[in-house]
């Protein structure tokens, strides 16, 4: 059974930067997809980013040209860096792979 785990987030201003990093344990990423998705507060779940298992990205509309995807195989975890951060992208962000959902991270973004 595979566990995720995400790290990386915390306070930063407008127009900052920030990496999350999401590590699987029990299983590895390589063959699979990983998904990153975000709640904010009163809201529902949203997709953020995603890389397919050949290494094919996907994006929100809200992040494209600012967040990144990227897998590392050798270290079996999956990088959402996050550039010219909004007060909108305040939420807590979590991967998902194998069916399975990390506890989450959160992001918080001052104005």
């Amino acid at each position: 059974q595979v566990q995720l785990a995400e790290s990386g987030g915390g306070l930063v201003q407008a127009g900052g930067s920030l990496r999350l990093s999401c590590a699987a344990s029990g299983r590895t990423f390589s063959g699979y997809a990983v998904g990153w998705y975000r709640q904010a507060l009163g809201k529902e779940r949203e997709f953020v980013a995603s890389i397919s298992s050949s290494g094919n990205t996907g994006y929100a509309d809200s992040v494209k040209g600012r967040f990144t995807v990227s897998k590392d195989n050798a270290k079996n975890t999956v990088s959402l860096q996050m550039n010219s951060l909004k007060p909108e992208d305040t939420a807590i962000y979590v991967c998902t792979s194998h069916n399975a959902w990390g506890q989450g991270t959160q992001v918080t973004v001052s104005s």
